[in-house]
């Protein structure tokens, strides 16, 4: 038995964060969707009691450092399931990006698994499982838009922005994102502000979407790696409606309303980075 499920990419709209909290993470504020990038999730049923994984990207472990792997076997041990389970990972989404690659595949392999072996779970109990795998991975289970609170995995859905072009572009680096954190200077940060980019969103005021996008992040990831810095700024000059790091970095996302502008601009970032992508904004939940 074997079922194909996609894991897409999310981009944050707005990443806020508040404090520092006494578990060690901070506490943060983000608004998340999905993109029509994703990888591809394969998981084909196994007699022998064990998981294996295969993953197209060599930079991306198959053992039990995999979110994907730690998804199967969290199920594995809470419902007693006797039988494995081969995970077949096709990787499109860039690696270490800001795009929630390892998340995706983790949620993806939850919901699929929970067909697979007949478990009968609600994406509630799902999200909610995810949350011990990951702070991103609760957001991935539902997919679609939400406000997401706490250390990332309180979910409060809200309606898709407007549909529009999303350009990513990932320079040849990866980002620490517990470095970016461990130099974030909480007390000094200019906040974006949540409510108006939610007001905008349920509003499909695309225009007030594009002037509202917000990530403290940047102010570390951009001192730490100025190319990110330089990629936000050519995307800028070259006309995207709005830009902004995604989680800490280090893809870079603009939002763009025409097709032609979009290719211009997609075309003119070739020539300064290798990874970049033009997909449609998704931005609804799974049901």
């Amino acid at each position: 038995m074997k079922i194909t499920i996609k894991a897409p990419a999310k981009i944050n709209l707005s990443l806020d964060v508040l404090h520092k909290r006494e578990d060690g993470f901070h506490e943060v504020e983000m608004i998340m969707t999905t993109v029509d990038l994703a990888d591809r999730i394969e998981l084909t049923m196994l007699e022998e009691n064990k998981i294996v994984v295969d993953v197209s990207e060599g930079f991306v472990p198959s053992d039990n450092r995999n979110l994907a792997y730690q998804a199967a076997q969290l199920l594995k041990d809470k419902f007693h399931v006797q039988k494995g389970v081969r995970i077949a990972i096709q990787k499109n989404i860039p690696v270490s990006a800001g795009l929630a690659g390892g998340s995706s595949d983790a949620a993806a392999t939850l919901r699929g698994l929970n067909q697979l072996w007949n478990l009968g779970l609600s994406l509630d109990e799902l999200a909610g499982l995810g949350a011990q795998i990951g702070s991103d991975v609760s957001f991935c289970v539902y997919g679609g838009t939400a406000l997401a609170t706490g250390r990332g995995e309180k979910i409060k859905h809200i309606s898709a922005p407007p549909p529009c072009w999303v350009i990513l572009a990932k320079p040849p680096i990866g980002v620490s994102t517990a470095e970016v954190y461990r130099n974030l200077m909480v007390d000094d940060l200019t906040h974006p502000n949540i409510k108006n980019m939610v007001a905008a969103i349920e509003e499909r005021q695309y225009q007030e979407i594009c002037q509202q996008l917000g990530n403290v992040l940047e102010t570390v990831t951009f001192k730490l790696y100025p190319e990110v810095q330089r990629i936000k700024d050519q995307m800028i000059r070259f006309g995207a409606d709005g830009v902004l790091m995604s989680g800490s970095g280090p893809t870079v996302f603009g939002l763009v309303k025409h097709e032609s502008r979009m290719v211009r601009i997609y075309n003119g970032l070739r020539g300064f980075c290798n990874d970049v992508h033009a997909v449609r904004l998704i931005g609804e939940r799974y049901y």
